[in-house]
């Protein structure tokens, strides 16, 4: 299967309807992208929630740290992901259980398996290798 993202302007119609983003794999560590991006979601309004199993109860950016997708009760506009390649299938499992919106790997982070998985959920609202702030980046030179 070879996986192809949305269009530019579809891209930017998910950042421009979002409110809630879901970070799976949001380090604590201030000097890690995950972190930085974080920052940068709450900075342009976004409500972040973070997703780590290591850092489940703890705090990261004021916000309390859930351990999987399937722990988070509000329903989520963007699922950001930044978890390795081949954990990808795993968090698209998770998410084909719930019903969020865009489901979004970064920058140099693709799965065909993940692609399958999402596509048999009928999940099609599916974004990967692409970073969101380069995104938000765009919309603003536009």
């Amino acid at each position: 299967m070879s996986f192809n993202n949305p269009s530019q302007e579809v891209i930017f119609d998910y950042l421009t309807k979002a409110k809630k983003i879901a970070i799976v794999g949001l380090s604590n560590k201030e000097d890690r992208t995950s972190y930085r991006i974080g920052e940068l979601l709450q900075e342009q309004g976004y409500q972040i929630f973070p997703v780590n199993p290591v850092l489940a109860g703890q705090t990261i950016l004021g916000e309390p740290v859930a351990a999987s997708l399937l722990d988070l009760e509000e329903q989520m506009d963007i699922v950001d992901i930044f978890r390795r390649s081949e954990f990808l299938p795993e968090v698209a499992a998770e998410f084909a259980k719930r019903n969020d919106g865009v489901f979004w790997a970064q920058l140099g982070l693709e799965n065909d398996e993940a692609a399958e998985i999402l596509q048999a959920a009928g999940k099609k609202d599916v974004v990967m290798n692409r970073c969101i702030k380069i995104e938000l980046a765009k919309m603003d030179i536009r």
